[in-house]
């Protein structure tokens, strides 16, 4: 089936802002993970910080709600963090499907980590944990058929849904934060 060029081009000017950093991220540039530990949280869309790690809202999500578990520390694979930092990423993990549940009620998750470029990690230096979740009845079909992405809620109206849940289930896990 031939489509038309208006068709297969989606415009998505904001993209840019992602290249440019990703690019000067792998020139030697900051990180955005460790950048964010520094930022006003909101602006950031880091969720809850705790000792060793912390929570962040995906800047370019595949659904709404899709969210890293970052360890504070620069490290490019899970093999260099300590245990400590694995069982606080792992709790973190745990919470943060608990307040995507209590938020979204997502049918399933897809959760991940991709290490090295091979394996399509965009971030490469900085090792991270995508939780994304997912319906039976999402868009993907969208994506398959149309080449087009469809999130229905602004970033920071999910963070602002997400936020104060994040924290209590943080802390029933029994992190500090």
């Amino acid at each position: 089936m031939t489509r038309p060029e208006w068709f297969r081009v989606l415009w998505a000017p904001w993209r840019m802002t992602y290249v440019k950093s990703a690019a000067e991220g792998k020139a030697g540039g900051s990180c955005i993970f460790c950048d964010a530990l520094s930022m006003d949280e909101r602006e950031a869309l880091v969720l809850v910080k705790a000792e060793r790690a912390y929570v962040i809202l995906n800047k370019y999500p595949y659904n709404t709600g899709h969210l890293m578990v970052v360890p504070k520390r620069h490290v490019p694979s899970l093999e260099d963090l300590t245990t400590e930092e694995m069982v606080e990423i792992s709790l973190l993990l745990k919470a943060s499907m608990k307040a995507l549940r209590r938020v979204y009620n997502p049918q399933g998750f897809n959760v991940g980590v991709n290490i090295g470029r091979a394996a399509g990690a965009g971030i490469e230096s900085h090792v991270h944990v995508h939780v994304v979740p997912r319906w039976s009845g999402d868009a993907n079909f969208m994506l398959t058929t149309g080449g087009v992405k469809v999130i229905p809620q602004d970033l920071y109206a999910t963070y602002d849904a997400l936020k104060p849940v994040m924290i209590e289930e943080a802390k029933r896990v029994g992190l500090e934060v």
